[in-house]
């Protein structure tokens, strides 16, 4: 018969502590969603629909777009990163990896389709298509957020409907109402309700 292992109570309290913190983190919700980087990647999907309504190509259109979607990208990481850490809450752990492992996949989709919509010429599909998507991935990743991310998800995919049902020639102003209108709109709110 083995002894008995004795287990000190410092030992059995850093152990329950730690399982109370990883409980937590897998429960709580991820709040580092940018609201004043929204606002400032919808001011740029405005400031991108009014310069791409003007070019003489789609190819052009299509590179304009390109652009402010990579530029989007990096003004929301960055928020993301500044809001976190203000928050002092790990990005990538939690709820923040389980929010950008279910923003993931649309995302990718998004942009295998947006390749082949590019391939056919099928211009006028794409906002339809990216505005869908996005919001797709702003619904799944929102379900590890605050409750106003996924409606904000939602909205996108509306406006993704809409412009994928109405006419080619209102591409631009679909863009600006979903990437720039919903952005700052729901930016607002998050950055009132949620701390920036």
């Amino acid at each position: 018969m083995e002894p008995a292992k004795v287990v000190s109570i410092h030992q059995r309290a850093v152990e329950n502590l730690k399982y109370i913190r990883e409980t937590m983190e897998r429960a709580g919700s991820f709040t580092a969603v940018p609201g004043w980087g929204g606002v400032l990647m919808g001011v740029s999907a405005l400031l991108t629909s009014l310069i791409s309504s003007r070019l003489p190509s789609k190819d052009l259109w299509f590179l304009a777009w390109l652009g402010e979607a990579f530029l989007a990208l990096a003004i929301g990481g960055w928020a993301m990163v500044q809001k976190g850490k203000a928050a002092k809450a790990p990005i990538l752990y939690g709820p923040g990896r389980k929010f950008a492992l279910s923003l993931c996949p649309a995302m990718i989709a998004g942009a295998v389709l947006t390749l082949v919509l590019y391939r056919y010429g099928l211009f006028a599909m794409m906002p339809g298509v990216w505005l869908l998507l996005y919001g797709v991935a702003v619904v799944t990743g929102g379900a590890f957020s605050v409750k106003v991310v996924p409606i904000m998800g939602v909205s996108f995919m509306a406006m993704g409907t809409a412009a994928l049902f109405g006419p080619p020639a209102w591409a631009n102003w679909f863009m600006a109402a979903g990437f720039g209108l919903l952005h700052i709109a729901f930016g607002i709110v998050i950055a009132r309700r949620y701390g920036g």
